[in-house]
């Protein structure tokens, strides 16, 4: 019979997975790096494969690391539920947790209100910033769990939650009616901003970039007070806003996905309650537009 593989090992592992380099794991997993390096270099012979490369400062995973990768977290997942069956204590402790803040102004304080009804003793430590953030935060080691906007580009996350997007503007405003078309949206970088500028491109409307901020309030206010035009998800509508109904010859976007992604190390009862929580509340959850959201004449 085959000799089971190291769960400690496996840990280092993927912690160095996630954040790319043998001295920040070793900080994470509180081991020295050459102990880190031995454990890495065991499971390899192991294995009889290679698992990571190095370039530089960086780490990246061969294609059987990336075999093992979800194959180790499945294990971890396993090892945390069998210790927690055969616990007796009751669900404590303390999880940083982040989420756009597309999402914080409506759906956040709802969510987690009810959460910590439940798990009086579950601490929960929010940060509410864009995806790209939260996924670069992720990798630093600053969060335990994260919910972010996943696009085709990332393949990791697990996708809980479609809705539709749309285009908003100041109700009783004249920003939606300009040539060009003033636009809010994100950075560069942000996967909404992408789909609708190819959006905007596909139906050759003419549009200019009038206002850029990484912060959704930020947005909502370049909208309300009919600085430009926006885009937002169903949940994250405001009061005032103007929905554009499809005939202003503005173009279909692209749903928004919204994706849950753990650390490594976040497997267990306190992690498990608020991820299954977060996934029920908000995969299930049937958003009326807000109130005073009304659709464009």
């Amino acid at each position: 019979m085959a000799v089971p593989l190291d769960l400690d090992q496996l840990q280092s592992f993927c912690v160095i997975a996630d954040c790319g380099s043998f001295t920040e794991a070793a900080r994470r997993v509180n081991k020295t790096q050459s102990a880190v390096s031995m454990q890495i270099k065991r499971l390899e012979e192991r294995l009889g494969q290679q698992l990571l490369t190095r370039d530089g400062r960086s780490v990246s995973l061969t294609n059987h690391g990336e075999a093992l990768y979800s194959r180790a977290r499945k294990m971890l997942r396993t090892n945390a539920e069998i210790m927690d069956h055969f616990s007796e204590g009751d669900l404590a402790g303390s999880i940083r947790f982040g989420v756009p803040d597309d999402y914080a102004v409506r759906l956040l304080p709802v969510i987690l209100s009810n959460f910590q009804r439940t798990h009086p003793k579950i601490v929960v430590d929010v940060a509410c910033m864009a995806s790209e953030q939260l996924l670069e935060g992720m990798k630093a080691g600053r969060y335990d769990l994260i919910v972010f906007t996943q696009g085709t580009g990332n393949t990791f996350g697990e996708l809980f939650r479609t809705e539709k997007m749309f285009w908003v503007a100041s109700h009783g405003g004249q920003a939606l009616g300009s040539d060009p078309l003033p636009i809010a949206c994100g950075p560069q970088c942000c996967i909404w901003r992408a789909d609708a500028v190819e959006a905007l491109n596909r139906v050759s409307k003419d549009y200019r970039i009038a206002y850029t901020s990484s912060n959704a309030l930020a947005i909502s206010s370049a909208v309300l007070s009919d600085l430009a035009v926006g885009f937002l998800p169903e949940s994250a509508l405001q009061p005032g806003m103007r929905v554009v109904s499809d005939d202003q010859n503005l173009p279909r976007l692209g749903d928004a996905q919204l994706a849950l992604l753990r650390a490594s190390h976040a497997y267990g009862s306190i992690y498990d309650a608020l991820a299954n929580h977060i996934v029920s509340s908000m995969g299930n959850l049937h958003v009326q537009p807000a109130t005073n959201a009304v659709a464009a004449e």
